[in-house]
């Protein structure tokens, strides 16, 4: 699969304040990445941490948190991983889930799926 990026709208849980990024889009990835300089000055409190395994092997520990992510007209509130700052925005596997979305990956977008309830 190619890679791509999506604008996302990104913010605290009320909708206080937000942020739009391009975020590139990695089924791989469990969650959603943000730069922690960014959550923080969007008021995303850390509500615990996380130990992941990144691409080259190594064992990271990250803050993870909640914040409010919309897609297209879509949104949702999703967990969050407080990534190092010189870390691109990145759309995780969970958070496409919680809005239905699956990914195309010939023409490299994302498109509505239905979720089983099965």
């Amino acid at each position: 699969m190619g890679v791509f990026t999506v604008p996302i709208r990104i913010g605290d849980l009320d909708w206080n304040d937000s942020v739009e990024l391009e975020a590139m889009v990695d089924t791989g990835s469990a969650y959603t990445l943000i730069p922690a300089g960014i959550l923080t000055r969007l008021g995303v409190r850390p509500e615990a941490h996380r130990r992941f395994e990144l691409a080259d092997n190594r064992i990271v520990e990250y803050a993870i948190g909640y914040a409010r992510l919309s897609v297209n007209d879509d949104e949702t509130i999703t967990i969050v991983v407080f990534a190092q700052d010189d870390t691109g925005p990145l759309l995780g596997a969970a958070t496409l889930e919680h809005l239905s979305l699956g990914v195309d990956p010939l023409h490299q977008r994302l498109i509505s799926v239905t979720t089983p309830l099965k």
